[in-house]
């Protein structure tokens, strides 16, 4: 199938009028960068998230209210997905010491509600798990059986003949869920997910992600110079920034604004610049092989007019794989989950962006660079 097999716009003549809108565009995301802010997910700031998921729809003030006041600080609540699903982000990645007496008499309240009077010794404790010890090795594996079933995280400590000691598991989520559990008895729900990252392992995530979309450029730079000539690489490179920038713009500016679409910076996200750089610099390098061909074949002809017919012939392409790949990508947001819509997100609004880069950005520095300096860009 061929579209506008014979379509002849003249894109350079409006390259200034749309440095003008990437500019305003750019100006606005760095301004809303700079006063609101990027907020990034668990994966680089450190901490705990919990996913929760309710059999019923659930008020988000009342899980507020409940969870206000159980020694964990100040808890980030919010709607998770649709209205059954609960996002809770704290800064603690394990439970509070002063929570402890808390922890181990609320389990051996339960213990004594399945064993009455059973004698028991703490064997071990740690920052997230208590060991039992009991005198019986057949009462240890039906204790173990029956705390998991109302909930704890606990087992065996080995599966020998013999064992007499049960562990179970103290986290935030497992302190969580047993006092929502007591709160709100007539809507059961459970723990869909729960990350854990420390301050220090977060920042080093966020200086990973960095330096990979900067030597990500980097090479890409390097290669088309090498491909090319050193304005093409420069031009596409830079169109790349315009891209990236234009992209965390919209995160800044569309953060908790559309519901049930979590704008954070997190790992998932590095993935889906990676992608959108991948896509865009394609994009890019189809336009700029045209270009060369052009000027290969019409040596003489006029920069500008060989520039636009090098882009003119590329627009059936990029508008069906364009188009194709953005209809992929729109089903995967909106039918895509609450984990998946944002990357696909990014991925939609990145590939219009870098669509329209590759012709008002890269080819426009190419064309205003051999125009200025005078330059004949021979192959």
């Amino acid at each position: 199938m061929r579209l506008f097999e014979n379509l002849n716009i003249d894109f350079l003549s409006k390259r200034k009028l749309f440095y003008i809108v990437s500019t305003i565009i750019f100006v606005v995301g760095l301004m809303n960068v700079v006063f609101r802010g990027l907020e990034f997910g668990i994966d680089f700031k450190g901490g705990s998230e919990i996913v929760l998921q309710f059999d019923n729809p659930i008020e988000i003030g009342e899980v507020r209210s409940n969870l206000s006041n159980i020694g964990l600080g100040e808890l980030e609540i919010k709607t998770f997905g649709d209205e059954r699903g609960v996002l809770i982000r704290t800064e603690l990645q394990e439970i509070p010491k002063e929570l402890y007496p808390k922890v181990i008499t609320t389990i051996d309240e339960a213990i004594n509600k399945i064993f009455p009077s059973l004698p028991k010794t703490i064997s071990d404790s740690t920052s997230s798990s208590i060991t039992y010890a009991f005198e019986s090795a057949d009462t240890t594996t039906v204790l173990a059986d029956r705390l998991f079933l109302v909930g704890f995280q606990a087992g065996k400590v080995s599966e020998e003949v013999d064992n007499k000691e049960v562990i179970i598991r103290v986290g935030i989520s497992d302190w969580i869920k047993e006092n929502l559990k007591e709160k709100l008895p007539g809507n059961s729900f459970q723990v869909l997910r729960e990350d854990r990252v420390g301050p220090k392992v977060g920042a080093e995530l966020k200086q990973n992600a960095l330096l990979a979309i900067f030597f990500s450029l980097i090479v890409i730079l390097v290669y088309l110079g090498f491909r090319f000539k050193f304005i093409f690489a420069f031009g596409a490179v830079a169109a790349l920034f315009h891209d990236v920038l234009i992209t965390l713009g919209l995160y800044a500016l569309l953060y908790d604004v559309i519901p049930g679409l979590n704008l954070e910076i997190s790992l998932t996200i590095v993935a889906a610049f990676l992608t959108l750089i991948g896509y865009s610099i394609n994009d890019t390098v189809i336009v700029f092989d045209r270009v060369r061909e052009t000027l290969k074949l019409h040596k003489n002809g006029n920069i500008k007019d060989l520039i636009n017919q090098s882009i003119n012939k590329t627009m059936s392409r990029t508008i069906l794989t364009g188009g194709t790949t953005l209809l992929t990508v729109l089903v995967l947001m909106i039918f895509g989950g609450e984990v998946l819509r944002s990357f696909a997100f990014t991925l939609f609004f990145g590939i219009i962006i870098g669509t329209y880069s590759s012709i008002f950005v890269a080819s426009a520095i190419v064309y205003d660079y051999a125009e200025k300096y005078k330059k004949k860009l021979d192959f």
